[in-house]
């Protein structure tokens, strides 16, 4: 028995897979990065190429609505023309397109470059998902495998406001563009040697009005979601989700009839793929909410500079690290179900102590609070990601990535939307009850320091003190419903990301659930 189970078993990785996986690493750290350098660039790239609010806001928006509009597209893309040559095609594409934004002479050009990193950007992340499922087969390395692609996203986002606030010290605004040139040159020399190329022999042709009913679908509601979280909930940004949701409703009833269809939607037929994606789409939401608040509150309640604000944040992002790292290593032992269940009880816990931060002297706990939730939300996205990549069979998987990235994307954008617009309306309801308070510097904290720096000493320091103490009341509620959601995705990890009925073997082959009867 030992014996057939030995013939059955998948290969392992060799060395050529392990280096093949740091060169995947590189567009994981760039993309992660590109998240965080901009908004640091945005004074310089203001006072260099005058955009007006709305030019501005679709520099910022731009990458995020290409990205998230294209990333099934992309990644079904990438199981019928090679996952190899898509990966090399997208980063040619984003080299091009970052010397095109470094460069921008005018704010239309730089929407342009946005855009069209977007669009490249989309093809990085499946690609990469897709290959390292190709390259490591063997459940526990695949999780390893994913540990480090996302570590790299958390070192990513960690060194994005360190490195591009230092070179916006020393160079102009678009040299935080160039970042892309050394990467995306090192990856398209050595992938054709360290990468194996692989596609769907089966897979048939990409069905245009597919491709063009999911971005009818998501760029409405990404922009509705957008703008829900920029100006609250209006009859605009409700209308373009709304209009998202109908086109994805008609998206999905052509799915069904397609014999190939862009989006293979029997992959929702498995348990543990559900409630991965569930578990990462709210997971996540949590994180992009909490962090909005958290860094606003360390620039404008405790008054850090953007620079000073990444290095507080440094303790957070090496626990994001340190979890990363451990989380695959745990897993071998402990079961899945039981790694993520206990990492979000672990967020909860952060988000239960970001209710008790103050106004006055709260930056300790504020740090504490936040570095339990990044090693809580960690593991979600080691374990979350190989739970949906696991589950899906090899001809799928960029499609599955492309899944599991775009629920990701979703998560985020809709926690900042519907966590800000609750923070906000907080904020606004105890800052307009403060009676120093005026009308204009209720609207949000950053005009209640404009209107008290126009204001005589005491009256402006008592409107600041007001307006921080609202903000803050404003962040306590979001974490206590932060805390609720994932205390719910707890019950949820324990009760759905268990071995199928029947199943061979532990708990611990949830990690590799096939979704074909053999």
């Amino acid at each position: 028995m030992s014996d057939s189970r030995t013939m059955l078993d998948p290969p392992k990785a060799g060395p050529r897979e392990w280096l093949g996986l740091a060169v995947l690493a590189l567009p994981t750290l760039l993309l992660a990065m590109d998240v965080t350098v901009l908004y640091l660039a945005v004074p310089h790239l203001t006072a260099d190429l005058r955009p007006t609010g709305i030019e501005l806001l679709w520099i910022a928006d731009s990458y995020g609505f290409l990205i998230a509009g294209f990333l099934i597209t992309m990644g079904t893309l990438g199981d019928r023309i090679g996952r190899r040559r898509l990966l090399m095609l997208g980063a040619s594409g984003f080299a091009a397109a970052s010397v095109l934004a470094a460069f921008a002479t005018s704010p239309l050009l730089l929407i342009l470059a946005r855009a069209l990193l977007g669009i490249a950007g989309a093809t990085l992340m499946p690609s990469t998902l897709a290959l390292i499922t190709t390259m490591f087969r063997e459940g526990g390395q695949r999780a390893t495998a994913i540990g480090v692609w996302a570590t790299c996203m958390s070192a990513g986002m960690a060194a994005g406001p360190i490195l591009g606030g230092l070179m916006l010290e020393s160079f102009w605004w678009g040299s935080v563009f160039l970042l892309a040139l050394p990467v995306m040159a090192l990856l398209l020399a050595t992938a054709p040697t360290l990468l194996p190329e692989y596609r769907d022999p089966a897979a048939g042709r990409i069905d245009v009005p597919s491709v063009l009913l999911s971005l009818a679908a998501i760029l409405p509601a990404v922009f509705g979601i957008k703008k829900a979280a920029e100006t609250g909930f209006s009859l605009g940004s409700v209308a373009a989700i709304l209009i998202g949701l109908g086109f994805g409703f008609v998206f999905v009833r052509r799915q069904r009839r397609l014999a190939s269809p862009l989006l293979d939607l029997g992959l929702f037929g498995n348990p543990a793929f559900r409630a991965a994606l569930l578990i990462l789409l709210f997971g996540l939401g949590t994180v992009g909410g909490s962090y909005l608040f958290i860094t606003q509150y360390l620039q404008l309640v405790r008054g850090s500079t953007p620079l000073n604000a990444g290095l507080w944040l440094l303790p957070p992002a090496a626990a994001l690290l340190i979890a990363s790292t451990l989380t695959p290593i745990i897993a071998r032992t402990v079961a899945p179900r039981f790694v993520v269940a206990g990492a979000l009880a672990l967020a909860t816990a952060g988000y239960l102590s970001l209710v008790f931060v103050d106004a006055v002297g709260g930056l300790p706990l504020l740090i504490a609070g936040f570095v339990l939730v990044y090693a809580g939300i960690s593991p979600l996205m080691v374990l979350g990601t190989d739970l949906v990549i696991g589950a899906t069979p090899p001809e799928r998987a960029g499609s599955a990535a492309a899944m599991s990235e775009t629920s990701m994307e979703f998560g985020v954008a809709t926690g900042i939307a519907v966590l800000g617009a609750l923070g906000t309306a907080v904020y606004r309801a105890d800052a307009s009850s403060a009676p120093e308070m005026p009308a204009a510097a209720a609207d949000s904290l950053g005009a209640a320091d404009a209107v008290a720096a126009d204001l005589p000493a005491e009256l402006g320091d008592a409107i600041r003190a007001a307006a921080r103490e609202a903000f803050t009341n404003g962040l306590n509620l979001t974490a206590l419903v932060c805390a609720a959601i994932t205390a719910v995705l707890t019950v949820v990890a324990l009760r759905s990301l268990r071995p199928p009925v029947g199943a061979a073997g532990t708990e611990h082959d949830v990690l590799s659930i096939p979704t074909r009867a053999e």
